[in-house]
């Protein structure tokens, strides 16, 4: 007697069994080496299926989830593709091409921008865990006393402050009798201010990318067509010609959201305009939920097309500053024109510029700077009028003293960081990327800076259905 088989045919949408075809052989690199499998194929109307493809992996892959994995990680610290593929032979004793990593990666990394755009990877934070540890109110008070000048206008001890540099003690006694007889006239207040706040950063900027342009592919699409020539031999036809770009550089755009810790993290890159960034600063903005964060503090360094995308979108930011030290940056840049490289009044000017701006706010250095600017002529008084132009234009930005007292930070050193480690892989000498290949490289690196890699990967190691 015939015994019946263990798993019976599979059937089509209409209960009709498919016909068997036989096995067929499979190889599947793994991080265990190449295997080879066999699987037997079925004949339906819609042509041939191979079930068991769909545990063994995804869309019939022939490189497993770790090798691709594997070579993610590799590529993220190499200089080249060729060298990635070198340190996957060598720390894995696993081969593959340059061409086949180069394809992996990029395609790895298109999938993570999918993802990221469906909403299907989730950022694993929102503003409800960005709690600032320290109290704002204690922190504010000492602040104010131990950095406070003659001239300074500090909001928390305003009336305390007008003593001079040598009463520090008297200042800090004064200070101290004044917090004390306000938190006993009104206890509600004081306990109010000290419990737990959460606290949100906003950072976005541009970064250059080096790019293939149209001429450069097409000079290279005419060399592979002259070697084949000489060949002599029949070829498989080459892909599509994509178009270059029309410049050897151009502006990417990143978007970052973090902490005071920085343990919570949220970055994205993109290859689009700022109408690109602006959707991508919303997006992010609606996944963290930022509006149920009690501050939200954006620091950027001041591009006029990051101002406008943040009214455009509408973020709901308590406060939009500029980057501390571009305008140091800036500060310098007219030293250097009036006074020279090295001069020790140039540098005292700055330095007390400097201090008048975080201290003092923006009438006060407003005012120093057109008094300076009235000693001045020729090209000195046009390095006056340049750093007048930058400061004018970002009056609503520079609010130093109040995000001195509130405790906020100054700089956007997280924001300028994520650029840096999102386009260490890109650039380098003879480094040339097409558009989408590049954002697709630094959608890999935004996954480790935003702590989602595992998160990305157990998503990938879903069985499909």
């Amino acid at each position: 007697m015939r015994r019946k088989p263990l798993f019976p045919p599979p059937t089509d949408a209409s209960g009709k069994r498919l016909r068997q075809k036989g096995r067929q052989s499979f190889t599947v690199l793994t991080v265990n080496g190449r295997v080879r499998l066999k699987r037997i194929r079925w004949q339906s109307p819609q042509g041939a299926q191979t079930p068991i493809d769909r545990w063994l992996d995804v869309a019939e892959a022939t490189i497993s989830q770790g090798v691709r994995e594997l070579v993610c990680r590799l590529n993220a610290g190499s200089s080249s593709f060729a060298a990635a593929a070198e340190n996957l032979r060598r720390a894995a004793q696993l081969r593959l091409s340059r061409e086949t990593l180069r394809q992996v990666v990029e395609q790895e990394g298109r999938q993570v921008l999918a993802a990221q755009k469906s909403g299907a990877l989730t950022p694993g934070w929102s503003a409800a865990d960005c709690v600032v540890t320290e109290p704002a109110a204690t922190s504010t008070s000492s602040a104010s006393t131990v950095t406070a000048t003659p001239a300074a206008t500090s909001t928390s001890s305003a009336s305390t402050v007008t003593a001079t540099p040598a009463n520090a003690s008297t200042v800090t006694a004064a200070s101290a009798n004044a917090s004390k007889a306000s938190s006993s006239a009104s206890p509600s207040k004081s306990s109010a201010s000290a419990r737990a706040k959460t606290r949100v950063y906003f950072g976005c900027d541009g970064v250059m990318v080096p790019l293939v342009t149209d001429a450069e592919k097409r000079k290279r699409r005419a060399t592979i067509k002259h070697k084949r020539k000489l060949r002599g031999k029949k070829a498989k036809p080459l892909p599509p010609l994509r178009p270059g770009a029309d410049q050897a550089f151009k502006e990417f755009k990143l978007v970052v959201y973090y902490d005071d810790t920085r343990r919570h993290r949220l970055v994205e890159g993109s290859q689009g305009d700022h109408e690109a960034a602006g959707r991508l600063m919303r997006r992010q903005a609606v996944r963290l939920r930022l509006d149920l964060a009690d501050e939200k503090i954006g620091i950027v360094d001041g591009a006029p097309w990051i101002r406008k995308q943040v009214a455009r979108q509408n973020l709901p930011l308590d406060a939009l500053g500029l980057d501390f030290y571009h305008l140091a940056e800036h500060v310098h840049a007219a030293r250097r024109v009036v006074f020279g490289e090295d001069d020790a009044d140039g540098k005292r000017w700055a330095s007390e510029l400097l201090h008048t701006f975080k201290h003092e706010g923006y009438e006060a250095a407003w005012a120093k700077l057109l008094d300076w600017r009235g000693t001045l002529r020729g090209a000195k008084r046009k390095a006056a009028d340049a750093l007048l132009g930058y400061v004018g234009e970002r009056r609503e930005m520079i609010r130093y003293p109040e995000f001195v007292a509130k405790g906020w930070q100054l700089g956007s050193g997280p924001t300028e960081s994520c650029c840096k480690a999102l386009t260490a892989r890109l650039k380098g000498r003879g480094r040339r990327w097409d558009a989408r290949n590049a954002e697709a490289v630094m959608a890999l690196e935004a996954l480790k800076q935003s702590g989602q890699w595992q998160a990305y990967w157990l998503i990938q190691a879903k069985i499909p259905a």
